[in-house]
């Protein structure tokens, strides 16, 4: 069904710079050239416009393939939807209430606004296969009022609402719960994506939740600010997101996560808005109610604006990187400086297959290049003994004053040093850095061809990395054999995030589904086993994509049973109709308790 009244001055998510479906950009993905090169197209990062001659044969190693361009599979053209199941009631006084631009019932806006980016029940069947169900329709908001009136019309008529921001979550936060009967209606925060006030003296900025992570940026750096959150989806995620799902950026050493950086919420549930009178540096006022919409995953209401900490732009940026020896290497240097009092913005330390990952990613050196880059490699692997198959490397970004960045680079050279360490130099560490926006795209690259990738997150004590890690690798490739795949089953790690107690560790999982029936769910479930075996070795449900319905089953291993019955007793109090029906997380429908 396509509508007519889809004005083309109002953002609709069918008309915007972002694939349909996939991750990312429409100008942006790496393209198959030839029978076995790879490049990037567009030039928005880095890596776009190199050719990559080690991209497939890396593939081919890791996961014990031969690639072969003929695999590739066809999307399907014309993807099923359902027919909407919309109150009649409801959309008259929608009708009546709004314009005709805040709202769509045409099938690709509701087929978009259906899913997330998780691979195997969001991305793969909407390509491949089929959607479950789709929401009936798509609202845009324009205001804070607006939300409001949504949702009072959704308390009257007795509609399902899911909030949507970015559509970058990976936890199945969007699927529609099996047992939800009710019109479905995606409300797009996207058109609310203002700067709505500048305090430079207090250091604050009010902002629309619907606002990217990308926008936000270029319009701080305009008044030479920063909020210094740079999440790996930052340039489609948007700060609503950011707060349901709770989530971590890259640079949390310098500016914290999400937590640390709101001052204030606004959120629009059925009982009214949720929020403190003013912002608060920090302070002892009893129950702070606003505490529980970070990682409310749309459950209770609609996040409609926040209060964010900002900082001047510093005035140096600079970035570096180590290589190790070997991984155990790298972590006792991370657990050091965790210690320390010069830890930079950003350190993530990767694994060795990572860090082959990442040459592959490199074009073919040329002329003084090929000469300079066969020097840097006899020097690593001849006169420091350096194995290849065991190397690990590290990238920083350091943030601040000349001086502290000129301390900080100072500290974390010797302490390379202990650690045995070899300098690999800013180049290399901006390369890394950077390169953590493309590689969101090889997902969707490696899927055309049969092979299916995902990604996993936790948070783990010191004291049990290596655990976690050696049960998480011996699963994956137990389970590869149970379920018969071909070829063998690609994990690597790094850590991005250090803590006090523990560390983020952050896997990689690929494997060839050539030939697979139903891949999508033989893959499904073995992340679910691996999530098991995670949690059974200390590690934690999520660090920073959130629960949704993806993860649902292990909040009984995080939350004794009266934590659980309070958050469902407050849901019940204030949304018993249960408008907001995601079901996500703590509030899913069949969640187990122990």
């Amino acid at each position: 069904m396509k509508e007519k009244n889809m004005d083309s001055n109002k953002f609709f998510a069918t008309d915007s710079d972002k694939r349909l479906h996939r991750w990312g950009f429409k100008d942006s993905g790496f393209e198959l050239i030839g029978e076995k090169s790879v490049t990037f197209s567009g030039d928005r990062y880095e890596v776009s416009g190199t050719v990559m001659p080690d991209f497939i044969p890396y593939i081919e190693s890791v996961l014990g393939i031969e690639f072969n361009k003929k695999d590739q599979i066809t999307p399907i053209g014309s993807k099923p939807t359902q027919p909407s199941n919309i109150d009649q009631d409801f959309l008259k006084a929608l009708k009546e209430s709004f314009n005709e631009d805040r709202y769509t019932l045409d099938d690709m806006e509701r087929l978009i606004h259906s899913h997330g980016q998780e691979t195997f029940k969001d991305v793969y069947k909407v390509l491949y296969n089929a959607i479950d169900r789709t929401v009936d329709l798509v609202f845009y908001p324009e205001s804070e009022s607006e939300v409001k009136k949504i949702v009072d019309l959704a308390v009257r008529f007795n509609i399902c609402l899911i909030p949507y921001g970015g559509g970058t979550n990976v936890t199945r936060a969007l699927t529609i719960p099996e047992n939800e009967n009710r019109t479905v209606v995606s409300i797009d925060m996207r058109r609310m994506s203002k700067i709505e006030w500048i305090n430079k003296e207090d250091r604050r900025v009010c902002v629309q939740s619907g606002i990217t992570g990308g926008e936000l940026i270029e319009l701080l750096k305009q008044e030479g600010y920063t909020i210094g959150h740079e999440p790996d989806s930052v340039e489609l995620s948007t700060v609503g997101g950011w707060i349901a799902t709770n989530a971590s950026g890259m640079k949390k050493n310098r500016y914290g996560n999400i937590e640390d950086i709101v001052e204030n919420i606004n959120l629009v549930s059925p009982k009214g808005v949720i929020n403190q009178v003013e912002p608060i540096s920090r302070g002892s006022i009893g129950f702070k109610p606003q505490n529980v919409l970070f990682g409310s995953e749309g459950n209770i209401g609609i996040i409609t604006k926040a209060v964010l900490k900002i900082h001047k732009i510093p005035k140096y940026q600079k970035y570096n990187s180590v290589l190790f020896k070997d991984w155990n290497d790298g972590v006792l240097f991370m657990k050091t400086l965790s210690k320390t009092n010069y830890i930079p913005a950003s350190v993530r330390l990767v694994d060795n297959i990572q860090f082959k990952f990442g040459q592959a990613l490199k074009p073919k050196p040329e002329g003084f290049k090929n000469i300079k880059s066969k020097i840097e490699k006899f020097f690593v692997v001849n006169l420091k003994r350096f194995n290849p198959d065991k190397m690990c490397a590290l990238t920083i970004v350091m943030e601040g004053t000349k001086e502290e960045v000129a301390y900080q680079q100072k500290n974390l050279n010797k302490l390379a040093k202990k650690y045995k360490g070899i300098i690999g130099g800013p180049g290399n560490g901006k390369r890394g850095y950077l390169l953590t926006y493309a590689i969101a795209y090889i997902r969707d690259f490696a899927a055309k061809y049969q092979i299916m990738g995902e990604t996993m997150e936790t948070t783990v004590p010191w004291s049990k990395i290596q655990d976690v890690i050696d049960a998480t690798s011996d699963a994956i490739a137990r389970l590869h054999k149970e379920y018969d795949l071909p070829g063998k089953p690609y994990i690597s790690y790094r850590i991005p995030q250090i803590y006090h107690t523990g560390v983020c560790i952050y896997f990689m999982l690929g494997m060839s589904v050539k030939g697979v029936k139903n891949p999508e769910e033989k893959f499904s479930k073995i992340e679910h086993s691996l999530r098991k075996i995670i949690i059974d070795h200390g590690g934690s449900i999520s660090h920073h994509h959130g629960v949704g319905k993806l993860r649902k089953d292990f909040i009984p291993d995080m939350l004794s049973k009266t934590s659980i019955e309070l958050i469902k007793e407050m849901k019940k109090t204030h949304d018993p109709s249960n408008v907001f029906g995601s079901s996500n997380g703590i509030l899913a429908n069949d969640l187990g308790e122990k």
